[in-house]
Order: C-alpha cells, then sequence, then structure tokens
C-alpha cells in the first residue's frame, strides 16, 4: 500500500469515530446525519417506496453506505489537493 491513498479502514473510523442523528420522514426515509471529528458533516440517506416495507436496520445500512460513497470522494478530494500542494511546493524551491 502507498501512502498516497484512502482506505475503507480510514473511511470506516471516520464514521465509527462520528456523533450521529438519525431521523425518519414519511415512515419510509432514513436519514444520518454523521458529525465527524472535524466537525463537518455528512448525510446519509435510504428510503423505500411504500412505508409499509420499511427497516430501520436496513435503512442504516443503506444510509451508511450512502454517507460512505460521500466520504470516498470527499478524502480523495483532500488528498488531491495534499498532493497538488507538494508539487507546487517543489515547483516553487527550483
Amino acid at each position: 500500500m502507498t501512502k498516497n491513498t484512502i482506505t475503507e479502514d480510514k473511511i470506516n473510523q471516520l464514521l465509527d469515530e462520528a456523533d450521529l442523528e438519525e431521523t425518519v420522514f414519511w415512515g419510509k426515509e432514513l436519514v444520518i446525519s454523521y458529525r465527524l471529528r472535524s466537525g463537518f458533516t455528512v448525510l446519509g440517506r435510504a428510503a423505500c417506496v411504500d412505508p409499509a416495507n420499511f427497516s430501520f436496520e436496513i435503512g442504516r445500512k443503506y444510509a451508511r453506505e450512502d454517507a460512505v460513497n460521500q466520504l470516498w470522494k470527499l478524502e480523495g478530494y483532500v488528498l488531491q489537493l495534499k498532493l497538488a500542494n507538494q508539487v507546487t511546493d517543489l515547483r516553487e524551491d527550483s
């Protein structure tokens, strides 16, 4: 593994260490707000068409997956910024 990578373990750690609030809307949609240690928040959402099919546990699973997908993008962006700054810093030293 190279140092310039985001790992699944890191993404899961971010969510595992987050504070969260869960809200059910309309009896069929679960929204979970994850407040990361940095204070940044990520929302995970999961819903079904028929409220009779709603399962809180299944909703938690898919809402977390939604939050994980967002974090991959955000953490990738942060890493890209760090790498870009390293390249910029190297060029300025020349």
